[in-house]
């Protein structure tokens, strides 16, 4: 009997061993704090355990793993297996998603964002482009049009911003040149910090970052409708890690990809959208609208010459840019 409780004793141990063997963890490098930008993030690991039965785990970091500047490297060495990142803030590592980030393209929605994004992921060029990272595009995160909010004296009119130091990177921050500011590129983490100090006096953010980031703290403005653009920042897996995935797993993971937007977009227009205003009426913050001859005269102004800019740089880096930028501009209706 003994023996016989031994040999099965050891058999449920190997049994054991094994289930731990065949259960799958992945390492997720986020930054900053749970908010609305990651939220689709929160929901695919929900999803994945869900389905997988506890055998498939996403284990999310936020700022635990990695700087948000270098998740896209941690994914190319395989230091973990899924990262987001932001295309502007290193727009040579990923110069053909930085398409999503000219100015004034005239997205207005984020479902419209994301339906962008998901097919420009698909491009050949944007492929080849990540797959230099060891990366597989996987989802975006939509935002919406971004807009200033500042301390000091408020911006009336469109001439006030000449000279003003402000946080805008990528395509964003060519519009914010076109208005005689001085763009400053820093991620998000370092804004707060750079407002506090006198560094930047406005700073470029979607309404979620405003609030998870701290601008509003000491702000006294913000612009309704400057609405330049707004930055790329998907979520990628290491390629390696994706295809060491099993059939079953692979299809729980990109099966819930649709499902986690859904649910990141109601999130955002239901939840962040609504505490926008109030916050703003809570904080006496102004809120600073300009007439629509206004932008219209600053996108007439800006658009065309930095997609050419871009066109003309990208193509001289090898890069099909007229190509990408005429499939991208010719989804926006």
């Amino acid at each position: 009997m003994k023996s016989l409780f031994g040999k099965v004793a050891c058999t449920a141990l190997a049994l054991t061993f094994a289930g731990e063997a065949l259960a799958t963890d992945w390492n997720v490098s986020v930054w900053g704090k749970r908010r609305a930008f990651t939220e689709h993030v929160e929901k695919l690991a929900e999803l994945v355990e869900q389905k997988s039965g506890g055998s498939f785990k996403l284990n999310i970091s936020y700022g635990g793993l990695s700087k948000n500047k270098e998740n896209l490297d941690g994914i190319s060495i395989g230091a973990f297996e899924m990262a987001q990142f932001c295309a502007g803030y290193h727009r040579d590592k990923n110069p053909s998603l930085t398409v999503a980030e000219l100015p004034f393209l005239g997205v207005s929605t984020l479902q419209q964002e994301r339906e962008l994004s998901q097919e420009l992921y698909k491009h050949p060029a944007v492929v080849k482009d990540l797959a230099r990272w060891n990366a597989t595009l996987l989802m975006p995160s939509p935002m919406p049009q971004y807009n200033v909010v500042g301390v000091g004296e408020t911006p009336k009119e469109l001439s006030g911003f000449k000279g003003m130091s402000v946080r805008a990177t990528g395509g964003i921050g060519e519009a914010m040149k076109a208005l005689g500011a001085i763009p400053t590129s820093m991620s998000a983490t370092e804004v707060r910090q750079a407002m506090d100090s006198g560094v930047v006096t406005g700073v470029t953010f979607a309404q979620h970052a405003h609030m998870a980031f701290g601008t509003l703290e000491n702000a006294k403005w913000w612009t309704s409708n400057l609405n330049p653009g707004t930055i790329n920042c998907p979520i990628v897996v290491n390629t390696d890690a994706l295809n060491s995935l099993s059939d079953k797993e692979k299809e729980i993971l990109l099966g819930s990809v649709e499902e986690s937007l859904d649910h990141y977009i109601n999130n955002y227009e239901n939840k962040t959208m609504k505490k926008w205003g109030p916050e703003l009426e809570t904080r006496g913050i102004e809120t600073i609208t300009y007439s629509d001859e206004a932008i219209a005269d600053l996108k007439k102004a800006v658009a065309g010459p930095a997609a050419q800019q871009w066109i003309e740089e990208n193509k001289a880096k090898g890069l099909p840019a007229q190509e990408l930028y005429d499939f991208f501009t010719g989804m926006i209706k």
